[in-house]
């Protein structure tokens, strides 16, 4: 009969294996304890915020906050919300696009405002999209304001890259 007592795992060679690499695993975290801004970078909200905003094209300094990153992959029916500048809004809306990659218009929606819309500050809104019936790839979310003039030189927008699934 075999001597199980110096078994581990059913054999020495899984004994022998499962302790080299724990003995690897040892050395590596030490090496990477030496050099620790190489392997360990420090990702501030700074710096996550610089590389969203630098993601985004149009006036993106309007948008105080957004539940739809830069580059975040998309489908189905998507509920959003944000909190942006005010200007954007008119009889409470705010249009919403999404826009093939050379920026044509896929799909043409609106969200509402949630807080008091006839204001410069900010003002928080709401809405859902459906991704399902849009074809897949690289896309934009575009928030333009509801220009209600037709003025084009008080048009502005925001646009997000997004990836439709």
């Amino acid at each position: 009969m075999i001597d199980k007592q110096y078994y581990f795992f059913g054999s020495k060679l899984n004994t022998a294996l499962l302790l080299v690499l724990i003995i690897l695993m040892f050395v590596a975290i030490g090496i990477m304890k030496e050099e620790p801004e190489k392997y360990f970078p420090e990702f501030t909200q700074e710096k996550l915020e610089e590389t969203t905003l630098a993601q985004m094209l149009g006036r993106k300094e309007d948008l105080i906050s957004f539940s739809i990153y830069p580059g975040v992959k998309v489908r189905g029916i998507l509920s959003y919300r944000g909190v942006i500048q005010g200007g954007y809004f008119f009889e409470g809306n705010i249009l919403i696009n999404i826009l093939d990659k050379d920026k044509k218009v896929l799909k043409q929606s609106n969200a509402v405002a949630k807080t008091e819309w006839m204001t410069a500050g900010p003002v928080d809104f709401e809405g859902n999209i459906d991704f399902g019936d849009l074809p897949k790839g690289f896309a934009y979310f575009e928030i333009h304001n509801d220009n209600a003039s037709g003025d084009p030189e008080r048009d502005k927008s925001i646009l997000i890259p997004i990836m439709i699934e």
